[in-house]
């Protein structure tokens, strides 16, 4: 399995935003939802293509090593700091 979403190629840009909004909030630890969640909810609207693909990515990793990166604890990998940045950045106003 290849981890793409079946039908994910016809999914309408308002369904992608309604699953990725589920995945956010529905997480493994209590912690990622409260990151996660708000940030569905208030700013992923905002996000470009590129941006919801890289969020979408991010969602595909193990909650305890989200909540590793999103406390600091250890560095975020390469390929979701631009992401993780945004996160964050959004976090300060909500």
């Amino acid at each position: 399995m290849t981890g793409e979403i079946p039908g994910a190629a016809n999914e309408t840009a308002e369904n992608r935003l309604k699953r990725l909004k589920i995945r956010s909030w529905r997480r493994g630890i209590k912690e990622m939802d409260l990151i996660l969640g708000p940030f569905a909810d208030k700013g992923m609207r905002q996000l470009t293509t590129a941006e919801l693909d890289q969020y979408e990515a991010l969602l595909g990793e193990n909650d305890q090593d989200l909540y590793t990166w999103f406390s600091g604890r250890e560095p975020v990998p390469a390929e979701h700091v631009s992401i993780v940045s945004i996160i964050q950045g959004a976090e300060k106003f909500n």
